[in-house]
């Protein structure tokens, strides 16, 4: 009986998290795809492409709101359980917290499992990914998807803008820096972008050529061709701390990123701790109760996240740290003992 309560109790956590992890995730997900579809605007990038990218921040995503999934979860968790009646049930079988204990202390482990494979690997090496590709679509300008162009700078001495009707460009104007002031425009012509290269095939226009003594030179043409270099053409460069795993922390001797991601485990598991000894020992799910729970666990997951922002010496983050460990040991026992 005892084993079919405990795996019971923990299905219905993971239940609960599970819930909790689609809704938090959906609205991550959306608020991430909504900032990606700007690009989209700026160089007409195919919307197919960026719904691909945006699954590459969902292991990122899932790392950040793991704490939110096990604060809200496992409270709905046992809320359910509690107005159900099923928490005093175990108890009138004479088993007491015991199931429960059991079963959070499995769900612990899954979550330390879940948490630091994510925290360590899986995020890092897939947001470095996304990175990569996000850095690619910055930087490439598809002339043959763009709708609508104004005033293009493709790099920081050149500016063009045109006409695109299907695929054909007309009053194409181009101005550019070569040591000299340069102005061109044609009634129609053909642009590509071979990475390396702006390749312009002009046709019917005229050259404006400012010279260094302010006089004009003009050229009449029937074709011509330009060639700019793309100095958007660049490698990534990886200097993000999110897409380092521990590997590359170790090979670097970047100690404070791990331990930065270290304290982040703790952290999700003194959630856990503080439900435990906050809401199940007194078995307490008073509206009040519960909101001294999610605004204490709210709150220190905001200090974290300032401690590391703030570029604190690690030495003094990890007195604060556990600090924070001792203060939520000593106020949920002290809280325990009053009630």
């Amino acid at each position: 009986m005892f084993s079919k309560i405990n795996r019971y109790i923990f299905i219905q956590i993971l239940k609960s998290c599970t819930l909790i992890f689609f809704i938090f995730l959906s609205i991550s997900w959306l608020l991430q795809i909504t900032r990606l579809f700007t690009l989209t605007n700026l160089v007409q990038i195919d919307i197919i492409n960026v719904i691909y990218l945006s699954f590459f921040l969902i292991p990122n995503l899932l790392n950040i709101i793991i704490p939110f999934i096990i604060i809200f979860g496992i409270l709905l968790c046992f809320l359910k359980l509690y107005k159900d009646k099923e928490i005093i049930a175990i108890y009138s079988l004479g088993l007491q917290l015991k199931p429960i204990k059991y079963s959070l202390l499995l769900f612990s482990l899954l979550v330390l499992v879940l948490h630091t494979s994510l925290n360590f690997y899986i995020s890092p090496k897939v947001y470095e990914q996304y990175k990569i590709k996000e850095f690619e679509l910055r930087n490439t300008i598809n002339f043959d998807k763009m709708i609508i162009s104004n005033f293009i700078k493709i790099n920081n001495d050149t500016t063009i803008d045109f006409v695109k009707d299907n695929n054909s460009y007309q009053d194409i104007l181009i101005s550019f820096n070569d040591e000299k002031e340069n102005i061109i425009f044609a009634k129609s012509g053909f642009i590509k972008n071979d990475n390396e290269k702006y390749i312009f095939q002009l046709n019917d226009g005229f050259k404006i050529t400012i010279n260094s003594l302010n006089e004009l030179e003009k050229l009449e043409f029937d074709n011509y061709n330009l060639k700019i270099i793309n100095e958007n053409n660049l490698e990534f460069n990886n200097i993000d701390r999110n897409t380092l795993t521990i590997f590359d922390d170790l090979k670097s001797d970047n100690y404070k990123n791990i331990i930065f991601k270290i304290f982040d485990v703790i952290i999700v598991l003194l959630i856990i701790y503080s439900f435990y000894i906050n809401n199940l020992l007194p078995i307490n799910f008073s509206l009040k109760n519960n909101i001294f729970f999610i605004i204490f666990c709210v709150a220190i997951l905001i200090v974290n996240q300032l401690l590391k922002d703030s570029g604190i010496d690690i030495y003094y983050y990890c007195i604060c740290i556990l600090l924070i460990t001792l203060s939520t040991v000593l106020l949920t026992t002290i809280k325990k003992r009053y009630e």
